[in-house]
């Protein structure tokens, strides 16, 4: 059997708030968003793959302990974003609420966290 077509067009975070997390991304990355109570959606440029980040009420929610640790709450995504200033990424990033990680496992990507404690990485696309 040949493999079908797949592609992955979205992800889907979960948050105690999904519309606050969706604006927070919203800003960081300049994506249009469509905001309902317990839901929301950025849409991103079409350019054949991902082109959505969704957000999903986790009543339960518990932000992930970065980096993981035994017992602790685990990390069930995180996103990778390109940068072309890894330094001035940062600083945007923390003026809309974002954190800088502690910890830094790398020279050339910075590890923020953002408003729900999602771990998201900003490295320099060179």
């Amino acid at each position: 059997m040949d493999r079908p077509k797949l592609r992955i067009t979205s992800v889907t975070i979960g948050a105690p708030d999904p519309g606050e997390l969706a604006r927070f991304y919203g800003e960081l990355l300049g994506w249009p968003g469509e905001f309902e109570e317990n839901w929301a959606q950025l849409q991103g440029p079409t350019n054949g793959g991902l082109s959505t980040l969704n957000f999903e009420v986790e009543k339960a929610y518990i932000r992930p302990t970065w980096p993981s640790a035994a017992g602790e709450q685990q990390i069930m995504e995180h996103l990778d974003i390109a940068v072309d200033d890894l330094d001035k990424a940062v600083a945007w990033a923390e003026g809309l609420g974002a954190t800088l990680a502690e910890h830094q496992p790398q020279k050339t990507v910075r590890v923020m966290l953002d408003p729900a404690g999602h771990p998201f990485c900003l490295f320099a696309d060179e």
